[in-house]
């Protein structure tokens, strides 16, 4: 899926994006992280932070991930609510998967919201399968869906930026 000739990216988000993750994070996210932890995101060398921004430069998409050995644990996946509904979230988690790929992962975790059918939609659609749950673990008290995805070599996980090996 390749995003509208206006995005820029999926790309790599650094310190100088502080600002943009947390904004995106409040509207989105409801103010999941503190600006501590968006740093912490930011500068870690074994996290992946990616994003994709609007004709403005303004950060519309974001997904997050730790690299622990051969495993991608998906941290963070947020989408502007106004840009929602447009495939974002599937290309932004597509290319976060690949780049964890890159880099040696087999698999990637995640959490999700019993509460969130798109977001449940989205990683079904991805190929992530729920393997168990964590009871009353979001602030709302939804359930913590535990989904997993198998990354298979030649799974077909690649965008239009990022071609798979």
């Amino acid at each position: 899926m390749q995003p509208p000739a206006s995005l820029r990216g999926p790309h790599p988000l650094g310190p100088a994006d502080l600002g943009a993750c947390l904004a995106l994070d409040r509207i989105a996210l409801k103010g999941l992280w503190t600006p501590e932890q968006w740093e912490r995101e930011l500068t870690d060398e074994s996290r992946l932070v990616l994003g994709l921004e609007d004709e403005q430069s303004d950060l519309i998409a974001l997904a997050a991930g730790w690299l622990v050995a051969d495993e991608l644990q998906i941290t963070a996946v947020a989408v502007a609510p106004h840009q929602r509904k447009r495939g974002l979230g599937s290309l932004i988690v597509k290319a976060l998967i690949q780049q964890g790929q890159l880099k040696g992962a087999v698999e990637a975790n995640l959490d999700v919201s019993s509460n969130n059918p798109a977001a449940i939609a989205l990683y079904g659609s991805l190929g992530f399968v729920t393997t168990g749950f964590r009871r009353d673990y979001y602030r709302d008290g939804s359930d913590a869906l535990l989904q997993r995805l198998k990354i298979k070599r030649g799974r077909d996980i690649h965008t239009e930026q990022t071609e798979n090996p």
